[in-house]
């Protein structure tokens, strides 16, 4: 049987312990504890939010990230978890991501294939369906909007130039960036990126488009497709 919370010493208590040392100073456990509050008879919070950690099955580098995929009907099913609880912990990790977005996506100015990569890495790089999104530009490569070009179910290759280039037409936007990534983890573009890349190009000059860059990111990193192009 575990220790209940009021058993440990103060310093270990993770209310305490985050007010003494600050938050940095908590294990994941001890976090999502304090999300949990409180445990069973039988367990502590501290255990329940460490049964939560276990449904981590990649067990990557990243060890909260998965959560965010976690059903509330998988939580529920922890005892000590119930409905509520469940919805707070995706509530918590729903708030961690939007912290992670940028304030004003309309005041930045995209420079490189890096400045692409810090924008969207931290949304892409563990999603594990494919995602293809496209960036419209200014004339001074500050950024007007970023769309969801297709979410899941779609593998990028197949998409048609008039589907990539259809939202920077109707708003007269002269660049664009295209971002996908790539659910395996690797950022290396395939011969079909590569080619769909080529038709892009071609398709976007006709219409006085310029493609400044094709980003694909991955859990490994961010590669430039225009790299593979020279």
């Amino acid at each position: 049987m575990s220790l209940k919370m009021k058993e440990l010493p103060t310093s270990e208590r993770p209310y305490e312990k985050l007010e003494i040392y600050g938050a940095k100073k908590l294990s994941n456990s001890e976090l999502l504890a304090i999300i949990i509050k409180t445990g069973t008879k039988e367990e502590s919070a501290i255990t329940i939010a460490q049964k939560i950690l276990n449904l981590n099955k990649t067990k990557s580098v990243n060890e909260l990230r998965f959560l965010q995929d976690i059903s509330i009907e998988e939580l529920s099913k922890i005892k000590g978890i119930g409905k509520v609880k469940a919805i707070q912990i995706m509530a918590a990790c729903e708030i961690a991501r939007r912290i992670s977005e940028p304030i004003d996506i309309q005041s930045i100015q995209i420079k490189n294939s890096q400045d692409v990569a810090n924008l969207l890495m931290n949304e892409l790089k563990y999603e594990k369906r494919e995602v293809a999104k496209v960036i419209l530009l200014n004339s001074k490569n500050i950024i007007h909007k970023i769309i969801d070009l297709s979410y899941g179910g779609t593998n990028f290759a197949m998409l048609e130039p008039k589907d990539v280039l259809h939202e920077a037409i109707k708003i007269n936007a002269p660049k664009i960036i295209i971002v996908h990534n790539h659910p395996s983890g690797d950022p290396e573009p395939s011969k079909a990126d590569i080619e769909l890349t080529k038709r892009l190009i071609d398709s976007a000059n006709i219409l006085g488009i310029s493609i400044l860059d094709h980003v694909i990111i991955a859990e490994n990193g961010c590669e430039s497709i225009m790299l593979h192009l020279k």
